[in-house]
């Protein structure tokens, strides 16, 4: 195991009165445990009457999710699709959290957690204020003699990326490590040795789509309460999360098709217009993938916007390489199709989330599954792409990270 580096290059954000090396001890849990879950509940409850949590809509989704009747019913489902089966946690998990998702490290810790196992989570070295905003609030529970041995077992840690040395040390000991990020991160994680018997969960970059069906959406009463969800779905993270989509089929006749756009994206643009401040870069760089993309796919049509935060781009055809051709901010491809059998020669590992709308998702799961396909892990109605679950990217995280008491 490498030694501990020079303790100078490290911030500890929690716990701020510990050793970071004390992790080692904690003995794992039960998955979904009482103290567990009451210590998220807790910490729900703080998040919630926190006055500058109404400020960020991600740090109160986070906290209605840990809520104990949420938890209480993950553990009732896992205990029904795993009858008699007793587990424990299998021991530390290191987090690598992505640095474009301000609170996504705290979904992955807790699915540490909730799996039963000691955490060291790698926070986003960019001043979030949610993050910090979290961590303040995690570090005040944890001064409380009643959540000790949760204390024992949880470490936040912030440090540059290329502090590699203690990359090395968490991995050198770690009994899972979990990388979130783009290709090149996780390859450059993966220099850093982990034990024998230790291994990686991955969530590389992805790509996520979106279907509509033109006539169903038509007869929507509230077109605004879809195009709010597509807007939370899309521009709450300026499209950088993976799950958020860069390529719209429509499906439906034709007429209903170009009803259901001026509609839709009427609406969108009006949010948009009042929510959204499109960075002066982002629009320069939304342009040059236009260009790019007109020059490499050939058959393209910008679709006129008044407003330059919506960049429509209609797509005669769909490029094989659909995965390269993306930009941030409100830029998105369209195919209209006949059916949405014409995807399939497009779906490689890179895609994520299938969002929809006016279709069921037991026909896209079947659909999935008849064809084959090598991707798209996840089907979710629009406006649900960004709601973390225990089983993400096609890992059921509290089976992977526990271990099986035979």
């Amino acid at each position: 195991m490498h030694m501990q580096p020079s303790s100078h290059n490290l911030n500890l954000l929690i716990p701020t009165d510990s050793e970071i090396g004390s992790i080692q001890a904690a003995r794992p849990r039960e998955p979904f445990d009482d103290d567990t879950i009451a210590f998220l509940d807790e910490l729900s409850k703080r998040l919630l009457a926190e006055p500058s949590s109404r400020a960020y809509p991600d740090v109160v989704t986070f906290a209605f999710w840990i809520r104990k009747g949420r938890m209480r019913e993950y553990r009732k489902e896992y205990r029904e699709r795993h009858p008699g089966e007793r587990r424990l946690g299998r021991g530390v998990v290191f987090h690598i959290a992505p640095s474009n998702v301000p609170i996504n490290f705290a979904y992955s810790m807790v699915a540490g957690m909730l799996a039963g196992n000691a955490n060291i989570v790698k926070v986003p070295s960019r001043d979030f204020p949610q993050a910090a905003l979290l961590c303040s609030v995690i570090d005040d529970l944890l001064h409380q003699k009643r959540w000790e041995a949760i204390k024992e077992s949880l470490a936040l840690v912030k440090y540059d990326r290329s502090k590699n040395e203690w990359t090395d040390y968490f991995s050198s000991f770690c009994d899972v490590r979990v990388i979130w990020g783009g290709d090149e991160t996780i390859e450059d994680v993966r220099r850093s040795v982990i034990p024998a018997r230790s291994f990686d969960i991955c969530f590389a970059d992805r790509y996520s789509l979106c279907v509509i069906n033109a006539d169903e959406l038509v007869k929507e009463q509230d077109i605004a309460s879809v195009a709010r969800s597509f807007y939370n779905d899309t521009y709450l993270f300026d499209q950088n999360a993976c799950t958020a989509p860069h390529l719209v089929v429509w499906l439906g006749s034709e007429q209903n098709k170009q009803r259901a756009k001026d509609l839709f994206w009427d609406t969108v643009k009006e949010i948009t217009g009042i929510e959204y401040d499109l960075p002066a870069v982002m629009a320069v760089d939304k342009l040059m993938a236009f260009c790019r993309e007109a020059i490499e796919a050939g058959q393209v049509q910008r679709e006129l916007m008044q407003n330059n935060t919506v960049m429509r781009i209609r797509l005669e055809e769909l490029p094989q390489d659909v995965v390269k051709v993306r930009s941030l901010g409100g830029y998105f491809n369209e195919y209209d199709a006949e059916c949405h059998d014409e995807i399939v020669p497009l779906v490689t590992k890179k895609f994520q989330t299938l969002s929809y709308y006016g279709l069921e998702k037991s026909d896209l799961q079947d659909f999935i599954v008849h064809y084959r396909l090598v991707g798209i892990d996840r089907c979710v109605p629009i406006g649900r792409t960004l709601d973390f679950d225990l089983v993400w990217d096609g890992w059921d995280l509290i089976t992977a990270m526990s271990r099986i008491i035979g």
